[in-house]
């Protein structure tokens, strides 16, 4: 778990270390980055902005591409335990008919599991011994010299000041610490126009468990994934559509449904209900640059993801593994050095998988009802493995762990 620990502590207990870090962001690449370093003897100061109580959570589809940071930070049974096996995928297309269904087994066991888990629980499991955490506090200044980096802290008691050897932006896809470092246009947006509203429902029956649903529609996109206990759904569409509200989006797409199942209403019933007072933009970004002298990008910070792969947080895990990799022989003179070859190393295979999931988005967030129903006719035709051929490839060219 997060335990909240004051500015002055974390930052009293780094003081002494090999490298002095401080990871601005406490999701799933900052927590990640933390614990690797943890393992390496070091004691990185870790913030994060929001409240602990502030995020509700969303769920996460993890590939197999994670196992080996996985394995590094020793959490593979409190993962397991916290998360579900996913076997199936189900696509539905613009009036809920099953197009195909799909056996993740047939391409991905060999590389290992594809499991679901809801964002919060990951965090718990990767922090099995606490993790501290000072919440409410962002970066508000760096000022970078030769051998250092001051970096202005405020929190919900104080404005404090710290030198550190490294600082780490894995604060998220509008990251405040990657605007001290670079101009707004090294940090490209992308934006698909499209929205939508994430809520939970029960796990209902248990055969589903290890199945996902999608439903491609001609404007809105229903996704069904389970975790353990219960089922994430996201409802979405085009933002000037779903301004009307989920209650009546929700209708709107009952309207088009000729057929779906007790699952799929149960999805919709809680979207509709209020349940999704969770919205989600659709966006993405690409940082120019991952450092600029002693400040690295991290996760979103330096290429956020749209959800369409379902790759974004496997990515960031991996990063995070590869950028703890490369600081595991760097001392203060060589930080640089190794920020320099973490985007060497890690830049290629992540933009990759970015360029991957705005194809995808191109695909799935079609309006136009003649090019939905092509859609739908071709995608009876596409395998698996044509379909999974991107993420295949970044498994069989994974990182050494």
């Amino acid at each position: 778990m997060r335990i909240p620990t004051s500015l002055d502590d974390q930052i009293a207990a780094a003081r002494e270390d090999r490298l002095r870090v401080l990871i601005a962001g406490a999701g799933v690449a900052g927590v990640t980055l933390a614990q690797l370093l943890r393992r390496d003897g070091l004691r990185p100061v870790l913030i994060e902005r929001a409240a602990p109580d502030a995020d509700k959570g969303y769920m996460l589809g993890l590939m197999p591409l994670v196992e080996p940071v996985i394995r590094r930070l020793g959490v593979e049974e409190p993962f397991r335990d916290a998360s579900v096996g996913l076997h199936r995928y189900r696509l539905h297309g613009h009036t809920g008919k099953t197009l195909r269904t799909y056996s993740f087994d047939t391409l991905l066991s060999q590389f290992g599991d594809y499991r679901g888990i809801a964002r919060g629980d990951l965090l718990h499991a990767f922090t099995p011994d606490g993790a501290p955490v000072t919440f409410g506090a962002t970066v508000r200044a760096l000022s970078q010299a030769a051998d250092s980096v001051q970096v202005t802290i405020q929190d919900s008691e104080q404005v404090a000041t710290g030198d550190f050897d490294l600082v780490v932006a894995a604060d998220g896809l509008h990251s405040s610490t990657r605007a001290l470092i670079l101009r707004p246009d090294q940090a490209v947006p992308y934006d698909t126009g499209w929205g939508g509203w994430v809520a939970w429902i029960d796990d209902g029956d248990p055969a589903l468990t290890d199945l996902y649903d999608e439903i491609w529609g001609a404007g809105f996109f229903v996704g069904i994934y389970p975790v353990k206990g219960r089922v994430g759904v996201f409802v979405g569409g085009d933002r000037s559509e779903t301004a009307v509200g989920p209650s009546r989006f929700v209708a709107r797409i009952r309207d088009d449904l000729r057929e779906f199942d007790k699952r799929t209403e149960r999805a919709l019933a809680a979207i509709a209900a209020g349940g999704g007072d969770y919205y989600w933009r659709f966006t993405d970004v690409r940082s120019a640059t991952w450092s600029v002298g002693r400040v690295a990008l991290l996760g979103d910070a330096a290429a956020g993801f749209l959800p369409t792969a379902g790759i974004g947080a496997g990515m960031a895990m991996e990063s995070a593994g590869v950028l703890a990799r490369t600081l595991a022989t760097a001392d203060r003179a060589t930080v640089t050095a190794a920020l320099r070859e973490y985007e060497r190393a890690q830049r290629p295979r992540v933009e990759a998988a970015q360029a991957n999931s705005r194809q995808l988005a191109h695909l799935v967030f079609q309006r136009n009802h003649a090019l939905v129903a092509i859609r739908d006719l071709a995608t009876r035709f596409v395998t698996l493995k044509m379909a999974l051929g991107p993420i295949r490839k970044l498994l069989q060219d994974q990182p050494a762990a």
